[in-house]
């Protein structure tokens, strides 16, 4: 008798339409994924750069022959715009893919490294990076498609196994993935997506012999991950979100300021992770650029993304809604004043909607000042000094992102050198996510460890150091047995000589240094 298999209903938070209902995996499948990927690895990791680097650039192209498609896919499981999906997604994920495969060889290549110091000139080091097998991948419903892209890639390209769970909400998303990853032609079952109900995934995988775990999501989920593979002593990366502030000085560049902002805070109906939560702006001009901003959100549209004649979408589930709204009903009570933009419901209220609203009066005591709101909800707050402001910005457990808006170039890399995020943006905001070249993770409760870049590339790997001595004839070290005041006294010279300020000095340690040095033959 056979156990029907669960499946899980995928819904459009927009219309509420299903789109979609897939089978659930039991984590017996997902052990058997995980030691398939683990055979197929080993022929994988054998791979030149080149042939990895070649089946990667399928990927790429496949993302760019299906893209509408792929847009289309994303915008119905989570609600946003299918230009949101198209510019945060869809093309940022086809460059990311490309940019690893392109460097991946030259990043992650052996290295030679030069003796520190004569006394041991003769040991040569050089240090190769080994993937670490295979590499567990939980990813969120925000940007299902852009964020695990970038981790797949580099682990893939790193010589890693992959095991990818999506959210939920975005398995459709995750399906698509698996769609363009079978365009490179890997090694059967080195690249696995699978379907585990959220609550189990993570343990699921770490008890299920992944070698490394990326996760990105909530900050309770990641600290609870971090002590669970702390018994495994497993590598775990981890991007936590964030609440991200914004820094307008007197001497923005008020309109850009004010579309950036809106952009930054309301694209994906606000629920970036790097998006604009809290706005601080110079006292000087304050009320010039809140009329700027009031000014440019009354023409922005929301509603279903049908002709693209909309710029906010709705949100994805539908405890971010009850979220957004507990925040919004927060910053009320406690005596914000509030400028709502267009709203869409639906019909008849169909759809995860919330209006993009502006605060102002806002007070450190409220909810979106201190935690990541996850929507539409824009917090703007003055300040009368630079130091003000950077006491504002880095107030709170949160620092994933920040930016820093001004014409003074001077000035913006002194903010920024002020300021306690991961990365920090100048006269832009959130965009950096898509720049593969740019390491991507934050401070404090925001996360653990970086991805994308160079540094997230060599973060798939472990690094194995060679030291071979290229000393011919040596039958001995210095320090080795048998010992004697003789050894002392080399030993101490080479000390002298290289470090000791007395020059009589230097040069007795180097004639005791090199009597001991002759008895190494």
């Amino acid at each position: 008798m056979t156990t029907e298999r669960k499946l899980t209903k995928c819904i459009n938070p927009a219309t509420f339409d299903i789109i979609a209902e897939i089978p659930e995996h039991t984590t017996e499948e997902l052990q058997s994924a995980i030691a398939l990927s683990r055979e197929a690895q080993k022929i994988w990791s054998k791979m030149p750069f080149q042939e990895r680097k070649a089946a990667l650039r399928k990927v790429a192209g496949y993302i760019a022959q299906h893209a509408d498609e792929l847009a289309k896919t994303i915008s119905d499981a989570t609600g946003k715009t299918r230009i949101d999906a198209m510019s945060t997604e869809v093309l940022p994920s086809a460059m990311a893919v490309s940019y690893y495969a392109k460097h991946a060889g030259s990043i992650l290549k052996k290295k030679r490294l030069m003796p520190g110091n004569i006394l041991l000139a003769n040991k040569w080091t050089y240090v190769t990076r080994v993937p670490y097998g295979v590499v567990g991948i939980i990813s969120p419903w925000n940007y299902p498609f852009g964020i695990p892209f970038h981790e797949v890639a580099m682990a893939l390209m790193a010589g890693n196994g992959v095991i990818l769970k999506v959210a939920s909400q975005t398995l459709t998303v995750g399906n698509a993935i698996a769609e363009c990853m079978s365009a490179a032609g890997l090694p059967e079952g080195l690249f696995a997506h699978v379907n585990l109900p959220g609550k189990i995934a993570g343990d699921a995988m770490i008890d299920g012999g992944v070698d490394k775990l990326c996760f990105t999501g909530s900050v309770p989920v990641g600290k609870y991950l971090m002590k669970k593979a702390a018994d495994r002593l497993l590598p775990i990366s981890l991007e936590l979100g964030g609440n991200d502030a914004m820094i307008v000085c007197a001497d923005a560049n008020i309109k850009r300021a004010a579309g950036g902002a809106l952009w930054a805070g309301l694209s994906n109906s606000g629920q970036s992770c790097a998006g604009v939560e809290r706005i601080f702006v110079d006292n000087k001009i304050y009320d010039e650029f809140m009329r700027e901003l009031k000014s440019q959100l009354t023409k922005l549209r929301q509603g279903i993304d049908e002709g693209f004649s909309v710029e906010i979408g709705s949100l994805t589930t539908a405890g971010q809604l009850e979220t957004v709204r507990a925040h919004f009903k927060d910053a009320m009570e406690k005596g914000a004043e509030i400028f709502v933009g267009q709203s869409k419901q639906g019909e008849n209220n169909i759809g995860y909607f919330h209006p993009p609203v502006i605060l102002e009066k806002v007070t450190p005591d409220m909810l979106t000042m201190q935690e990541e709101t996850f929507g539409p909800l824009l917090a703007v707050d003055s300040f009368s000094t630079i130091a003000e402001a950077v006491e504002k910005a880095n107030t709170g457990k949160l620092g994933l992102t920040a930016s820093v808006w001004t014409e003074n170039k001077k000035l913006a890399h002194e903010l920024a050198a002020k300021l306690e995020s991961g990365a920090i943006t100048i006269n832009d905001h959130l965009m950096s996510h898509g720049m593969a070249e740019s390491p991507w993770g934050g401070f404090k409760e925001s996360g653990f460890g970086r991805t994308h870049s160079y540094i997230g590339l060599e973060a798939m790997t472990q690094p194995r150091a060679v030291i071979d001595d290229i000393m011919p004839g040596l039958q001995k070290n210095l320090w080795w047995y048998p010992h004697s005041k003789e050894v002392y006294m080399g030993l101490r010279g080479a000390l002298h000589f290289l470090y000791h300020h007395n020059l009589s000095k230097r040069v007795e340690g180097l004639i005791n240094t090199i009597k001991l040095f002759l008895k190494c033959f």
